[in-house]
């Protein structure tokens, strides 16, 4: 491989880690994937998916399209000593730990989910916050013995407050708990409390605590949803819906001064019929629910694709892990095979041709999931071919297609990774993303590059 035609992409892992890779200047998301699977040792990342960041949203790689495609001219003309920046994420949430077999997968998105803590905006869910820094400081800092208790006044003014004093200090609640919380409550109220707690968890292994703080995860209102931010009027400057694809449908919220109000809430039942058209994004719920389209803008077509994309896949498996909660299997799919089983039911959705893609399936629900019905059609590679999927899901795309994710190599944007005056999550997050990549960056010049 001659060094002109190789690229280094730098993979950032939820964990803080990252991964180097070396792939060819055409190349595909595939061979980023296989070489992260090589590196990680595990055989497929159920959950997780590859992502490039664009105006502060993560858009997951359709594997299938060349890497060019997402890192523009700058991909062409790239050197070695320079990395392209992709991320991995969960792409799918899961009402079960136990769903993920893989152990490192696992440690991945409970990384995510723990990140994801810090930032939500569920204030009224504040008792929970306090269950889950207990379950993840049973993971992290392991069992804590309890507060010593005695009587005896002298000992009451010397070791023993200095033995609470450490008790309570092992841990900055600036590592467990939102800021907003940290400011209603107090660091003192924090730092005395959630001890309690971590307490109560003794002789819960490190990793029972990981699966408890996943499932208890799995309740917080913004937790196991990845946002899309769209404008209600398509010159709209202020980008105030959030879209959130979660494992049961999804949910639409509207922020205002820096709070999310939930506006919708729709299950996958419940939609009809999800319509792209260009940067045009309309919602078309079951007559039932009585309600008029929600019609949304996105930030561009490209983005418009991949987030009918990520709806479709979460759909299908979602569907899957009904039937497989039904038959007690406990088993994750990734993307690619399920699309392979799925054969006439997938909808293709392709960065490169402009065209109409439409899929129509209709789901009686009585039929799916009757036992003794279903029991024949789970069987071999053939397990999801009668599984259907939403009623229609329809992608027009009538806009160009020059429109490419910027290119980290050029890390001046990394200082402004705002849009439209408002981000999804807040600066300091943003900040840290930023600094993180700059780090990799710093370290690859000083470190150097071998080339074969």
């Amino acid at each position: 491989m001659r060094t002109s035609q190789k690229r280094q992409v730098c993979v950032l892992l939820p964990n803080k880690q990252h991964l180097d890779c070396t792939v060819r200047v055409k190349h595909r998301g595939h061979e980023v994937l296989n070489s992260v699977l090589k590196q990680l040792g595990v055989s497929e990342l159920q959950v997780l998916g590859l992502a490039v960041l664009r105006d502060n949203e993560y858009l997951f790689l359709d594997l299938e399209q060349k890497l060019s495609n997402y890192f523009g001219k700058t991909w062409n003309r790239g050197s070695l000593t320079v990395p392209f920046i992709l991320f991995l994420r969960v792409k799918y949430y899961v009402e079960s730990g136990q769903l993920i077999l893989s152990s490192k997968v696992q440690d991945l998105y409970y990384a995510e989910l723990r990140q994801k803590l810090l930032h939500s905006q569920s204030r009224h869910q504040e008792a929970l916050f306090f269950q889950l820094a207990a379950s993840a400081l049973q993971a992290e800092v392991g069992d804590l013995e309890p507060r010593p208790e005695g009587n005896d006044d002298d000992e009451e003014e010397g070791g023993e407050k200095g033995q609470e004093r450490k008790h309570r200090l092992y841990f900055l609640p600036e590592d467990y708990f939102p800021s907003w919380l940290i400011k209603r409550r107090g660091r003192d109220f924090l730092l005395q409390h959630c001890p309690v707690l971590h307490v109560e968890l003794r002789g819960v292994t490190r990793s029972q605590a990981i699966l408890q703080f996943i499932k208890e995860a799995g309740i917080l209102q913004d937790g196991p949803v990845t946002f899309y931010r769209m404008r209600e009027k398509k010159k709209e400057l202020r980008s105030s819906i959030l879209l959130g694809v979660a494992l049961k449908g999804i949910h639409i919220y509207q922020e205002v001064e820096g709070k999310q109000s939930p506006l919708h809430d729709f299950t996958w039942t419940n939609i009809d019929r999800l319509t792209f058209q260009g940067s045009r994004f309309e919602i078309s719920a079951v007559g039932s629910l009585c309600l008029p389209k929600l019609v949304y803008y996105t930030p561009s077509s490209l983005h418009s694709k991949h987030v009918l994309r990520h709806l479709s896949d979460s759909h299908r498996l979602h569907i899957h892990s009904r039937a497989s909660h039904f038959y007690k299997e406990a088993y994750i799919c990734d993307t690619t095979r399920l699309a392979q089983r799925l054969q006439n039911n997938s909808l293709s959705s392709s960065m490169s041709e402009c065209s109409v893609a439409v899929e129509t399936t209709t789901w009686s629900k009585e039929e799916a999931y009757e036992g003794d019905k279903v029991a024949g059609r789970l069987n071999g590679n053939n397990m999801f071919r009668d599984i259907a999927a939403l009623r229609e899901f329809e992608l027009c795309v009538d806009e160009p297609e020059e429109v490419f994710v910027d290119n980290p190599a050029e890390v001046a944007w990394l200082a402004e990774l705002s849009v439209d005056g408002q981000v999804l999550l807040p600066s300091s997050y943003w900040t840290a993303v930023a600094l993180e990549m700059k780090q990799v960056l710093r370290r690859r010049a000083d470190e150097g590059v071998s080339v074969d």
